[in-house]
C-alpha cells in the first residue's frame, strides 16, 4: 500500500470498490471523471506527453456513458496513433516524468505517478528475472496507453485535490479466474505481474464471479500505491460523490464496473480501526494447555486473548478461546492455536472497534518523604480529551511495598497526581 505521509488530519475519504469487478487503469480513470474530472484537462495532460513518446503521434481520450448490466458507468476510451508497440521502463518512466513537470502537476501528484511506474518495473524484473532495474522491458503494458492511464488518473486524483486531504481506502481487489494469453505464452490469472504487485503491496486479493482477466498490472500499481488502507466494509462516512468506471467487456454475471465513493468522514467522539477476531470451540483440554497457549499467542503479537465457557457437544463444557490481532499476523496466530490445541478449524472475520488513543506517561509521586516516579497510562478521546488515567500495576506495587502504604491509597495518591498533570484537574477517576 501506499506509504504517504500520515493520513491523521486528512479531511475526506474515498473508497475504491473492487472487490467484484477487479480495477483496470481504464476503469479508475472513467469512475474520477464520473467524480468530476475533467476529460478536457486529461487530454491535454496525455497531449503533453506525446512529446515524451518516441513514436507515438497521438494520445487522448475519449469518455463516453455506457451501461454495465444495469448500472451507468463512464467509459474511458485510450485513442492513440504510435509506431512501437512495446518500450522499456526508462521510457516509460521519462515520458510520465516529463509531463507531469510540464503541466505542473502537484508534487504529490508527481511522487505518485513516478511510484506508479516503479512498481510496474520492479514486478517485471522480478517475475522476468532481470537485473538491471532502469531498462527492463515491457511487454503488453509498455504501450503508449500505459503512460495514458497512469499519466490522466494523476492528473484526475490532482485536480480532485485527492492528494491534498483525503485518506484513500482500497477493498480487495477481485482478480478474476481462468488463464490468460500473454507474450511469454498462457498463464493462469492472475498475469504475474499483477501477483508480483500484490505481494509487494501487501493488497488482499479475492477470485471472481468469472472466468476473465479482472485485474491489470497498471490498475493494481496505481491502486497500490494511492491506498492508505484496507477495508472489507466501509469506514463511517458521508457518501458526497460516486463515481462507476466501466470495463470493456460485459459480464452477464456482474456489472463490470469499479466504484469509488468520495465522502467525509463522521465526527465521532472516539478513534476506530478494524482488527481480526480469531476464534476456535475446545472441549478436550486441560487448563494447563490453555493457560500455556494464550501465553505463547500473546507473545506472538495477539493483542489480546480470553477464554469463552460455553456447553460444546454431547452437553460437554467447553471454551471458546478467542483472539484479537491485526491483518499481518492471522496466519502465525492460527498455527499456534493449531499447533497447540489440535483443533480442526479456527474462525476468523473482520472486525471495526471504537478505540482511545493512548500514551504512556511517567509521573513523579510525593510518598514517604520523597517523590518517586511511576508510569500511568493516559487515554484519550479524538478532540484530545483526557478520559481515563491508569497507573502501572507494577510501579504502584512497588511504591506499595517500599513506603507500607496500602495499595489503595497508592494508587489514589498516583491518580489524583496524574490527573493533575494531565488535564489541569486536581481529582480523582471514579
Amino acid at each position: 500500500m501506499s506509504d504517504n505521509e500520515s493520513v491523521t488530519s486528512r479531511q475526506r475519504i474515498m473508497v475504491i470498490d473492487c472487490q467484484v469487478a477487479g480495477v483496470s487503469g481504464d476503469m479508475l480513470l472513467g469512475a474520477l471523471v464520473d467524480l468530476g474530472a475533467s476529460p478536457a484537462r486529461i487530454s491535454e495532460a496525455l497531449s503533453t506527453a506525446v512529446r515524451f513518446l518516441n513514436g507515438c503521434r497521438d494520445l487522448r481520450i475519449e469518455v463516453k456513458t455506457v451501461s454495465r448490466c444495469g448500472i451507468r458507468a463512464q467509459k474511458a476510451d485510450v485513442l492513440f496513433e504510435e509506431e512501437a508497440s512495446s518500450r522499456n521502463s526508462a521510457e516509460i518512466r521519462e515520458a510520465v516524468a516529463g509531463a507531469a513537470q510540464e503541466i505542473a502537476l502537484s508534487g504529490g501528484a508527481r511522487k505518485f505517478a513516478i511510484n506508479a511506474v516503479e512498481t510496474l518495473t520492479h514486478a517485471e524484473k522480478t517475475v522476468h528475472g532481470q537485473s538491471h532495474h532502469h531498462d527492463v522491458h515491457f511487454h503488453e503494458i509498455g504501450s503508449a496507453d500505459t503512460v495514458a492511464d497512469i499519466l490522466g488518473v494523476t492528473v484526475a486524483l490532482d485536480e480532485l485535490g485527492i492528494f491534498a486531504d483525503t485518506t484513500v481506502y482500497t477493498t480487495p481487489i477481485a482478480v478474476g479466474e481462468g488463464s490468460l494469453k500473454i507474450s511469454h505464452g498462457t498463464v493462469a490469472i492472475p498475469a504475474p505481474a499483477t501477483l508480483e504487485i500484490l505481494r509487494v503491496k501487501q493488497l488482499p486479493m479475492l477470485g471472481g464471479a468469472v472466468a476473465s482477466e479482472l485485474a491489470t498490472p497498471t490498475g493494481v500499481s496505481l491502486v497500490g500505491n494511492l491506498a492508505h488502507k484496507v477495508t472489507h466494509s466501509y469506514p463511517p462516512m458521508k457518501p458526497l460523490a460516486i463515481g462507476y468506471g466501466a470495463g470493456t467487456k460485459e459480464f452477464s454475471e456482474m456489472a463490470n464496473v469499479v466504484r469509488i465513493t468520495l465522502g467525509e468522514p463522521l465526527t465521532r467522539r472516539f478513534q476506530t480501526d478494524e482488527i481480526y477476531v480469531l476464534e476456535t470451540n475446545l472441549d478436550d483440554l486441560s487448563g494447563e494447555v490453555i493457560g500455556y497457549t494464550t501465553e505463547r499467542l500473546l507473545k506472538e503479537g495477539a493483542r489480546d486473548c480470553c477464554i469463552i465457557p460455553i456447553y460444546a457437544k454431547k452437553n460437554r463444557p467447553g471454551q471458546i478461546l478467542q483472539v484479537i490481532t491485526d491483518r499481518d499476523n492471522i496466519e502465525r496466530l492460527v498455527q499456534v492455536l493449531i499447533e497447540e490445541t489440535g483443533t480442526l478449524g479456527v474462525r476468523f472475520f473482520p472486525c471495526d472497534r471504537f478505540t482511545l488513543a493512548r500514551e504512556s506517561l511517567l509521573v513523579e509521586v510525593p510518598i514517604g518523604g520523597s517523590r518517586e516516579k511511576v508510569r500511568v497510562k493516559v487515554s484519550r478521546d479524538a478532540s484530545g480529551r483526557v478520559l481515563q488515567v491508569k497507573p502501572e500495576y507494577m510501579d504502584a506495587r512497588r511504591l506499595a511495598e517500599s513506603s507500607g502504604c496500602s495499595l489503595r491509597e497508592v494508587l489514589r495518591l498516583i491518580q489524583t497526581e496524574a490527573w493533575h498533570e494531565v488535564s489541569g484537574e486536581d481529582r480523582q477517576d471514579s
